[in-house]
């Protein structure tokens, strides 16, 4: 549970966050696809980031096949982190609480968003151009 000093969300937790990834949490972030999908979408906090939550996965899915490596690292570890943390049951605020449970999983989600929306933008306008050529 909660230690006896706040744990608070913000820009540095994120940061902090991140730069612990390892290449082997890209995996499990990647192999929990499904099930961190499912709790985006069947939880009414996090289902606005259903969408967004997909093109995290794409991007992540396809930096690990080698097929789009324009992203800096720091990019890849805020979407692994913020996947993992959702993922995760029992982080700062369980998510078995009603009502607040997943609070901290949607601002580790808006927080990991600002860090990394431009480098989405340009993976968005990059699988456009690959459609495109196809």
């Amino acid at each position: 549970m909660l230690s006896k000093k706040k744990k608070e969300i913000n820009e540095e937790y994120i940061k902090s966050g991140a730069t612990k990834i390892k290449d082997g949490d890209l995996e499990v972030a990647a192999d929990n696809q499904e099930e961190i999908s499912d709790k985006i979408v069947n939880s009414g906090t996090l289902k606005r980031y259903t969408e967004l939550g997909k093109v995290m996965f794409g991007m992540l899915q396809d930096y690990r096949k080698g097929i789009y490596k324009d992203v800096p690292w720091f990019t890849i570890a805020s979407i692994a982190f913020s996947l993992l943390y959702v993922l995760n049951p029992m982080d700062i605020m369980p998510d078995f609480i009603p009502g607040i449970g997943y609070i901290d999983d949607f601002a580790v989600l808006t927080f990991s968003l600002r860090f990394i929306e431009t480098d989405l933008h340009k993976y968005l306008d990059w699988k456009l151009e690959e459609n495109l050529e196809e």
